[in-house]
């Protein structure tokens, strides 16, 4: 990997399009977050590049086709589509192909770069055949297996800290030797039925910031020494927080910023590329979720510039 000056971020204006109906997702995220970390110098205007729609070749690597298809046509269910949770649109499952494609690309630069962040991403809720919790398709699923296929790396670590268990991620690689899957989430969220991932941390309500650092601090280390992988994928969600409406593990803000510093180093510091999906954040102030999700952007220019 090269030294640089700059972290390679995947943005379009198509992550931040307006949702038709009464829906409450705070799309506006990934628009102010680019903004503020503009606004205060964490980021240059260089720092980001446009991705490119995901090949679809690389989509049924993960995706089973009959599903792909549907969902490009608009021809899922109703029953389907409630389970996404969102109103199916052309314009939606563009962006979803626009973040998978960023991954990929930011997959491409962190291998050259150490690090690289999607400002979007972390749609592991999506299975093999059918989305679910917003998620439509799983941006960091795909990327894994297209490294693979490529021979870019032999052994990929995905570390799932959102708050909610990657039970669409974990689900499609139960039988993939070539690619651990971490989940560290509360016990008592959605998905209220869990699947396997190679190792879930469950942690009680209320966990906290000592509990959930200390839990992390032993077992991420541990575990990136033991199966010794090339390539790491970190899903960043900070619907961790204590303020967060779908989250239950009651972290500070500062709790938060040391867990992504803490995994940054550790994979910096082993010269492990890192590739960076936000995931979930649902505070009710918006200005909490933003100074949340740019902590992630500082530590990594902290830590890798």
């Amino acid at each position: 990997m090269e030294l640089t000056s700059f972290i390679p971020i995947a943005y379009d204006p198509i992550y931040r399009l307006p949702l038709p109906g009464n829906h409450r997702f705070p799309m506006e995220k990934y628009e102010l977050l680019p903004q503020q970390l503009l606004h205060e110098g964490t980021c240059e205007p260089s720092d980001f590049f446009t991705p490119t729609k995901v090949a679809l070749e690389n989509v049924f690597r993960i995706h089973k086709k009959e599903y792909v298809t549907r969902l490009i046509n608009l021809n899922l269910t109703q029953r389907e589509i409630r389970k996404i949770g969102f109103p199916l649109t052309k314009e939606l499952v563009e962006r979803e192909l626009m973040i998978a494609g960023g991954t990929i690309m930011g997959c491409e630069k962190a291998l050259k770069t150490g690090i690289a962040m999607n400002i979007a991403g972390g749609t592991h809720h999506a299975f093999s055949d059918c989305g679910e919790a917003f998620c439509l398709l799983n941006d960091q699923a795909i990327a894994a297996q297209y490294l693979l296929d490529q021979k870019k790396a032999s052994q990929i670590l995905i570390l799932d800290l959102d708050v909610h268990q990657g039970n669409g991620t974990a689900a499609i690689f139960e039988s993939n030797t070539k690619i651990f899957t971490l989940s560290v989430h509360g016990a008592k969220n959605y998905p209220f039925r869990k699947e396997k991932s190679d190792l879930d941390i469950a942690l009680e309500d209320d966990a906290g910031d000592k509990k959930y650092l200390d839990k992390i601090k032993k077992i991420i280390p541990e575990l990136i020494d033991n199966i010794k992988p090339d390539f790491i994928f970190y899903l960043s969600g900070v619907d961790v927080l204590g303020t967060d409406k779908l989250g239950r593990l009651n972290l500070t803000i500062e709790g938060c910023k040391e867990r992504d510093t803490f995994v940054l180093k550790q994979c910096n510091d082993r010269n492990i590329p890192l590739q960076c999906s936000m995931g979930g954040g649902y505070s009710k102030d918006i200005k909490v979720i933003i100074e949340a999700h740019a902590n992630t952007y500082r530590a990594a220019k902290t830590i890798y510039t």
